[in-house]
């Protein structure tokens, strides 16, 4: 994926790194019931999404969006451990509150990843892809 780059947060733009997205999914999932296939294949995913925008520049918040909504699919605890480093949480009511959106009913659909294919598309917004 040598073409992709990524805007941060600061306005650097560095090149996408398969290794860098691995690294913070192996670290939220530490200690937790996630194989690392399954890592492998949220890895996979994130980057064929990122490949089917065709852009040549994507926001690092579009990779950040992505990588909540599976981790939130399949591990809350990964989830919230990545959310809080992400969203830079400040005290304890934002982790409280984060919880809390945890423990709202949930809509069911047919599968888990279909959910996840829902949320990808919400998390392709234009305004995420570029700094336009």
């Amino acid at each position: 994926m040598s073409g992709l780059s990524v805007i941060k947060k600061d306005g650097r733009i560095e090149q996408f790194s398969r290794e860098k997205l691995l690294k913070g999914l192996i670290r939220a999932c530490e200690k937790r019931p996630v194989k690392r296939e399954k890592i492998d294949e949220i890895a996979d995913k994130i980057e064929s999404s990122l490949l089917r925008l065709d852009q040549s520049e994507v926001k690092s918040k579009l990779i950040g969006e992505m990588v909540m909504r599976f981790l939130k699919e399949i591990d809350e605890v990964a989830y919230i451990r990545f959310a809080s480093v992400y969203r830079r949480f400040k005290d304890v009511s934002q982790f409280t509150a984060e919880i809390k959106s945890l423990q709202q009913p949930k809509k069911v659909v047919n599968s888990k990843w279909s959910v996840v294919s829902r949320d990808l598309q919400k998390a392709t917004d234009p305004r995420l892809l570029t700094t336009d």
